[in-house]
């Protein structure tokens, strides 16, 4: 596993496994098998409502494969309903208690609404007194980002942001890497459009060139400019398949080839646009 250094001069491994989306009922049993494969990142978040079975599966794999919680990287998000200082604190003090920790590698503000200031200053004294490693943001645009880190004690860690062949923020990768904050992606193989990425007649071709399948060049792309991947999976052969990514380099061609599916909007939403309230509420309600 390759790791980068963090701004605060934490590691971070280079390639997590995501929980999003998983039930209750399968999520300790991937989060193991994850381990087991080679992981040593794992994401989840307070809005998965899986935290205590990731603890499970972490605990786990502590008992049955001898990797000890320092040796994993473990990341969760705070949800807007609990914005605010004092309900920041409190959301943080329950997901080290379903996650069965004393302390998180890192954790992000999950979106740039509510009171991101107060949460913010949350983290930052929960840093301070050590119950976290590395605080950071998802989903903020690169105005919210700069207005965050200007105007904080602390630059964020991490921002977490969707980030795949369609949609790859090179603007905010610019602006990441101008003010020394980490590049995560979150839905690195397109999510509801990972069908259409595997049958890119680019990506093929690449794949074929180099000996690798299209998932695992789609990913490489990312990975190779310096983003930390989070690819989720519920099979433990893709898991490593998603982790073999190190013993090749795509060169200038390819990578120049694979810039022109940049679709350059979300699969999502806008995360300027008004409407994205509107739509998170909704989500919410």
């Amino acid at each position: 596993m390759k790791y980068v250094t963090l701004n605060d001069g934490n590691k971070m491994p280079m390639i997590g496994y995501g929980v999003f989306q998983l039930s209750k009922d399968q999520t300790a049993e991937l989060v193991f098998q994850a381990l087991k494969a080679g992981y040593r990142l794992i994401d989840t978040a307070e809005a998965y409502f899986n935290e205590e079975q990731v603890g499970q599966g972490i605990k786990r794999a502590e008992q049955e494969l001898g990797i000890k919680r320092s040796d994993v990287f473990l990341t969760t998000k705070v949800w807007i309903t609990d914005f605010g200082y004092d309900q920041t604190r409190q959301a943080v003090e329950k997901s080290l208690q379903k996650l069965g920790t004393d302390y998180l590698d890192l954790v992000l503000l999950h979106d740039d609404l509510n009171d991101v200031y107060g949460s913010y200053r949350a983290l930052e004294d929960l840093q301070a007194e050590g119950k976290i490693h590395s605080i950071g943001i998802s989903n903020f645009s690169a105005l919210r980002m700069l207005d965050i880190a200007h105007f904080n004690k602390v630059v964020p860690a991490v921002n977490q942001v969707e980030t795949h062949l369609y949609y790859q923020q090179d603007e905010m990768h610019q602006w990441m890497k101008k003010i020394g904050v980490q590049h995560e992606a979150w839905g690195p193989l397109a999510e509801i459009r990972v069908k259409d990425i595997i049958k890119e007649p680019i990506v093929n071709e690449i794949a074929k060139k180099h000996g690798k399948t299209p998932g695992q060049i789609a990913l490489k792309q990312i990975l190779q400019r310096g983003i930390v991947i989070i690819p989720k999976t519920t099979k433990p052969a893709r898991m490593k398949e998603n982790l073999d990514l190190f013993d090749f380099e795509l060169d200038e061609d390819d990578m120049k080839k694979l810039q022109t599916l940049d679709e350059g909007h979300s699969l999502w939403t806008g995360y300027d646009d008004p409407n994205h309230l509107a739509e998170v509420t909704e989500d919410m309600s």
